[in-house]
């Protein structure tokens, strides 16, 4: 539907005022209704409204054509008497599985759920709409508690599959031809420690940016080691100069007479 309306400036200013009041107090369908009412005084189409706010057509229709009729006046819900509508057995049922499922199965793009976002998908999935802290109360009832989240990934899935067949597959095979060689089994790491500091937060003027006194040296100690998987034997090399790199951790660590040693007690 191609209609074009327009605002003043100052009825703009008033339904930024609204929308900012509505944001504050979590007012999410009146949000809703003055956020598709500003698209289309920016001449964005019924249709792509309606499909941005998920909304029907009708009701898109009816919000534009209430605020052209009424104004200000029509950004008004008037809250029933008595209490507020509460959700069903079966209702609250589908809310905790909706919950369980996660933002993203919900329609969402995020991956945590908050409770400005559980407001609003109660509002859109139950056309119930709940004060904030009353959803923060209704989530402790039904025994959900806001924590920190962790990450899950398919990647690390995979990677963790593939440490299981190396242990189970490829390292008996090395412990035992180790065994029958007499060989050491060595694992290794290396590490480089920078000398030239870290810069950090520190209270400072406004406008003067502070500055750290640094040796200006860009130099790194580095340290290599080894240990065998058998004695529990310690080698390990140290470097302050040259470059930090596969070649000289290869004749640094493999090159056996050149290494302190350090036999375990």
């Amino acid at each position: 539907m191609n209609i074009r309306i327009s605002a003043n400036r100052h009825l703009r200013k008033e339904l930024l005022t609204r929308l900012d009041e509505a944001v504050r107090k979590s007012q999410v369908r009146l949000t809703k209704r003055i956020m598709v009412i500003m698209d289309v005084l920016d001449g964005i189409s019924f249709e792509d409204a309606a499909e941005r706010f998920g909304l029907d057509l009708r009701t898109v229709s009816d919000y534009v054509f209430q605020f052209i009729l009424r104004r200000m006046d029509s950004l008004v819900y008037r809250r029933p008497s008595g209490r507020p509508s509460k959700l069903t057995k079966s209702q609250r049922k589908e809310l905790c599985d909706l919950i369980d499922a996660g933002p993203e199965a919900a329609g969402y793009q995020c991956g945590c759920w908050t409770t400005a976002l559980i407001q609003r998908m109660i509002d859109e999935h139950f056309g119930i709409e709940y004060n904030i802290h009353y959803v923060a109360e209704l989530l402790k009832t039904l025994k959900y508690s806001y924590q920190k989240a962790r990450f899950v990934s398919d990647h690390l899935d995979q990677v963790a599959e593939k440490q299981a067949t190396w242990m189970n597959e490829e390292w008996p095979a090395i412990l035992r031809q180790a065994q029958e060689k007499g060989a050491m089994i060595l694992f290794g790491d290396e590490a480089s420690f920078a000398q030239w500091g870290s810069l950090s937060y520190t209270w400072s003027r406004q406008g003067k940016q502070p500055t750290v006194k640094t040796s200006g040296k860009r130099c790194a100690y580095k340290v290599m080691g080894l240990i065998d998987y058998f004695s529990g034997a310690f080698f390990f090399k140290t470097m302050e100069k040259g470059r930090f790199n596969s070649a000289t951790y290869t004749i640094g660590l493999l090159t056996k007479r050149t290494l302190p040693r350090c036999e375990s007690g």
